[in-house]
């Protein structure tokens, strides 16, 4: 299950990352063929890592308000590459 959230983590903060670079490309060169592919190719995923926290938080021990933080977060660029390194990470290390 951590190993899950964190590679939607992951995934969805590179999407974030090159949605980030089609609208740079979109506004300089006028070419919106990127953020129409990869904008609801990210949301999707996005929602998905939303609702493997929201459906896990309890279970990796985590208060209401931390779930909420992650999907704030989250929803910032690097916010993926940070929720996984600094929350998740720890918690993938733990003796089973």
């Amino acid at each position: 299950m951590i190993r899950r959230l964190r590679t939607a983590s992951i995934i969805e903060a590179t999407t974030y990352l090159f949605l980030v670079a089609a609208t740079v490309v979109k506004y300089t060169h006028g070419d919106d063929r990127g953020v129409s592919l990869l904008g609801p190719i990210h949301g999707i995923l996005f929602l998905v890592f939303a609702a493997l926290v929201m459906m896990n938080y309890e279970r990796l021990g985590w208060p209401l308000w931390r779930a909420i933080t992650a999907l704030f977060i989250g929803s910032l660029p690097f916010g993926g590459f940070w929720v996984e390194r600094r929350w998740l990470a720890p918690l993938d290390a733990r003796p089973a």
